[in-house]
């Protein structure tokens, strides 16, 4: 299914009623993540779950510009903003205080790379028990060290303004096979390259490192 693009100074508008920083920047690289999201998307869900919320904002704009109907944001420590209209909850980051099936959809947003190693699989697999249908994941890829140490500068200046997580292992393509595997998964579609970066900063760190994802659940 494909749609109208998101257009930058649409995405300002949301985001900056919530955090006074957007009044001044525009959120290119959050335009560019959501129409990825839009690139894999499937249908029109009624319930959204948006797992490791943040700040809740973009759930906020994910309920209003993504074909969706009600958006729910949960993260393991409340830095929710206020006067959001999505619902947020906050959560141990093990079991979701709902019942199976009870959302259509979930997101993932760059969320994956910081939970530890041992608990994402259990993560999907949760997530899997209370979601009737796909996961989208938007994340990073990395082929090696350098990308690592890339990728960390990145999370470093997107996440330390908003009081977020910097610690973080990432994934490769393998890996993300693998944890598909082992949770329920199957990597349904795979969004193709999008422009976050152009001239120097994408030479730096080039687009590659970033992936969007659409799991699809494996029959029980």
């Amino acid at each position: 299914m494909t749609f109208a693009e998101i257009e930058p100074l649409e995405l300002q508008k949301i985001l900056s009623a919530h955090l006074p920083m957007y009044r001044r920047k525009v959120p290119h690289y959050q335009t560019v993540m959501l129409n990825s999201l839009r690139a894999v998307w499937q249908g029109r869900p009624q319930r959204l779950l948006d797992v490791g919320g943040g700040t809740g904002v973009i759930a906020e704009a994910m309920s209003r510009l993504l074909p969706v109907g009600q958006v729910e944001a949960i993260d393991v420590v409340d830095r929710f903003c206020p006067d959001l209209q999505v619902r947020t909850t906050r959560y141990d980051g093990r079991t979701i205080p709902v019942a199976d099936a009870a959302f259509d959809a979930a997101t993932l947003n760059n969320v994956l790379h910081h939970v530890p190693q041992a608990e994402r699989a259990g993560l999907l697999r949760e997530i899997r028990r209370v979601v009737n249908g796909p996961l989208y994941i938007k994340d990073h890829l990395s082929t090696g060290k350098i990308d690592d140490l890339r990728l960390t500068v990145l999370d470093a200046l997107g996440n330390i303004p908003f009081g977020g997580m910097v610690q973080a292992r990432y994934l490769s393509a393998r890996k993300w096979q693998d944890l598909a595997d082992q949770s329920g998964w199957t990597i349904g579609a795979v969004a193709s390259p999008q422009v976050y970066r152009q001239g120097l900063h994408a030479a730096l760190f080039p687009n590659r490192l970033e992936t969007t994802m659409r799991f699809d659940p494996v029959a029980a």
